[in-house]
């Protein structure tokens, strides 16, 4: 499976984003397409589930500082737009009885790679095999450690705004802990 991500993301695009907008469970995900990486995560990831979650009543003050700098994060690392599942945690992913691998249930659209990999450990990830096949074939770049918090961040406040307050702590240690990275 760790191979097949990989040539999954290994099909690239010149830009980031996706030919129409689609869903992330519930949510609403934009998917405007962009030239820029760190624009693009800003105004159409990161930004409406901010907005969503102040809706919904998670005070998050220190969310425009990390807004206004996540270029911190990629200093010396430049996504190129990699075709992505989109909502890969272990529910969305499975076996054949023949034991070959599969995904599904994805919001896909054209973006940084580490993303993928970051949600499949949100949860718990995957097993240790799947990342190193992956690695062996496509390897992450060492920045990725602080990375797949800041994307994940993403799925922590999407998370909040789908289930509720159960999310909001994790969400804002999230938040201070990228911030403290950035500092």
């Amino acid at each position: 499976m760790g191979q097949q991500l990989a040539a999954l993301h290994a099909k690239a695009m010149h830009h980031y984003g996706w030919h129409r907008n689609n869903a992330i469970g519930a949510t609403p995900q934009p998917n405007s397409q962009y030239d820029n990486w760190i624009d693009f995560y800003r105004d159409q990831r990161l930004q409406p589930q901010f907005k969503l979650a102040q809706r919904n009543g998670l005070r998050l003050p220190q969310a425009e500082a990390l807004l206004e700098n996540l270029s911190a994060f990629f200093e010396t690392y430049t996504p190129r737009p990699s075709l992505l599942h989109g909502d890969l945690w272990s529910g969305n992913a499975g076996f054949t009885a023949k034991g070959e691998p599969f995904i599904f249930d994805p919001c896909s659209y054209y973006g940084d790679r580490e993303t993928d990999l970051a949600f499949t450990e949100f949860f718990g990830g995957y097993r240790s095999d799947f990342y190193s096949s992956y690695n062996e074939t496509l390897p992450l770049d060492s920045g990725y450690k602080t990375r797949k918090h800041l994307y994940n961040l993403y799925h922590c406040l999407n998370h909040f705004n789908l289930f509720g307050s159960g999310y909001a702590a994790q969400s804002q240690n999230m938040l201070a802990q990228l911030l403290s990275e950035i500092r």
